[in-house]
């Protein structure tokens, strides 16, 4: 149950954050990659700071695995920023749901994993309901001739974020056999604050107050979820706490109907819950694959020695 709570409370964060970001306007998505992370960092330090795991914290063998982890990580960072700022809360959180159904197929094109057909049939389940939350996104064009809609920059965005999502999904799988989790976070924050900075010469804008205040509160809410959401799968195991994460649909439809008028489409609810419901097998899937695993160890006699 601690574990659980923890999991729903890095949700409500996390869509706390999403909604103050999309509050804050048309602001650059270098800007608000560097707002969310550097501001975000200032829990992240402060817990390491308290447990007195600071130093130890900032300890890598493999720098360069953490650069390749936060350069695809911020680019999927930055376009599911532009998605928020684009597109209904709802959607945008939808289609982010995506992910998980690519991490399958990624594992088993470049990392050789054995996927079999109930998760492939997952795979292909949720690759509908995906489509069916983009398409009318994807066919909207502007009022001018060739201009393409912002609906459809937002979709767009949200898409291709969720693959390199997923790519880095895959970086994290290989980082976590060697690094600590603070470690994997506190690089990830700190390469985010520094790629989100090179971009000030390509325009940032001059923020009003409201906006600092949104930007700032809104990378502070993001470092506290990241905390909740590593105490989560501290405490709980990943088949009893990920389908939790599918709350952030409920979360996003209603702040998204109260605070910015976002009236669920049909096609999203419907293309939202076939998502959902992939996601759930595939979690479920996993974790009796997992159980197999185990009982398969506990079987097998020891080796001679």
């Amino acid at each position: 149950m601690r574990a659980i709570g923890f999991k729903v409370g890095s949700v409500v964060f996390f869509i706390s954050m999403a909604s103050l970001i999309k509050a804050s306007g048309d602001v650059p998505p270098g800007q608000l990659v560097f707002f969310r992370s550097i501001f975000g960092i200032v829990p992240i330090v402060i817990l390491l700071a308290w447990r007195g795991q600071l130093i130890e914290g900032m300890k890598t063998d493999r720098p360069m695995a953490h650069f390749w982890r936060a350069l695809v990580g911020v680019v999927s960072l930055g376009l599911s920023l532009v998605a928020l700022t684009k597109l209904p809360l709802p959607e945008a959180v939808a289609m982010g749901y995506a992910t998980p159904i690519l991490i399958v197929i990624f594992v088993a094109i470049f990392l050789k994993e054995n996927v079999r057909l109930y998760r492939w049939s997952a795979v292909a389940v949720g690759l509908i309901g995906v489509a069916i939350i983009a398409w009318p996104r994807l066919t909207v064009f502007s009022g001018n001739a060739g201009e393409i809609s912002e609906l459809t920059i937002g979709a767009i965005a949200a898409l291709v974020s969720t693959v390199f999502s997923a790519f880095a999904a895959m970086h994290v799988r290989h980082l976590v056999q060697s690094e600590r989790s603070a470690t994997i976070v506190l690089y990830f924050s700190v390469s985010c604050t520094l790629f989100g900075l090179l971009t000030l010469p390509f325009g940032w804008e001059v923020l009003m107050a409201e906006q600092w205040a949104f930007l700032v509160v809104a990378g502070f809410l993001g470092g506290v979820g990241q905390i909740l959401m590593t105490e989560a799968y501290r405490h709980g195991d990943v088949s009893v706490i990920a389908p939790f994460e599918y709350t952030s649909l409920l979360f996003s439809i209603v702040i998204g109907y109260l605070f910015f008028n976002d009236v669920p489409t049909i096609t999203m609810l419907i293309g939202g819950t076939i998502v959902v419901g992939a996601g759930l097998f595939i979690i479920w899937r996993e974790h009796a694959l997992g159980l197999e695993r185990r009982r398969a160890r506990e079987v097998t006699p020891p080796g001679p020695g």
